[in-house]
């Protein structure tokens, strides 16, 4: 397969949130449907997308001029609840169920690695769930570690970090 990556752009951004919706609606059945609401409200607001564009670098893979995977990575300077004043952090991976297993969101992820590197990064933070298994086994492979334990969506979190230029 011909797979294409490249950043991200805003014209981008009615493609990027349709992938999140299919991506992430495969994690639909890990959850009730109250707390699946919750979660489905911030994957399916146009904002989501327009805030993530605009304070981030986006990563994507096309196929067949069809996004088919993302991931963003937010730079230091925009902490959260989770993430810290000094780490960037990589958000929103998702990848069409049709092509998963095809090592998408690894290659995505390692863009985001490489480019937190060469823009001089000094650490980089992801959260992920008990739910998504097949992405903590990426993660971990990398040399993330958990820091941090938390409950979401009342299901397991952890935060992830990695040290750069070390």
């Amino acid at each position: 397969m011909n797979f294409i990556f490249r950043k991200g752009t805003i014209a981008d951004k009615e493609k990027l949130q349709a992938l999140g919706i299919l991506s992430y609606s495969q994690h639909q059945q890990a959850m009730t449907s109250e707390n699946w609401d919750k979660y489905n409200s911030f994957i399916s607001n146009p904002e989501t997308f327009t805030y993530l564009l605009s304070t981030s670098t986006c990563f994507v893979c096309e196929y067949n001029a069809e996004i088919i995977g993302m991931a963003f990575l937010v730079s230091n300077g925009y902490p959260t609840e989770m993430f810290e004043d000094t780490w960037s952090y990589i958000r929103m991976v998702g990848v069409n169920p049709s092509f998963g297993g095809k090592g998408i969101a690894k290659k995505l992820t390692q863009m985001c690695i490489n480019y937190a590197k060469e823009t001089n990064e000094d650490f980089i933070a992801l959260h992920t769930s008990e739910f998504m298994n097949a992405a903590r086994h990426i993660y971990e492979n990398f040399g993330f570690k958990v820091v941090r334990e938390l409950r979401r969506y009342d299901k397991k979190y952890w935060i992830y970090l990695l040290e750069l230029n070390t």
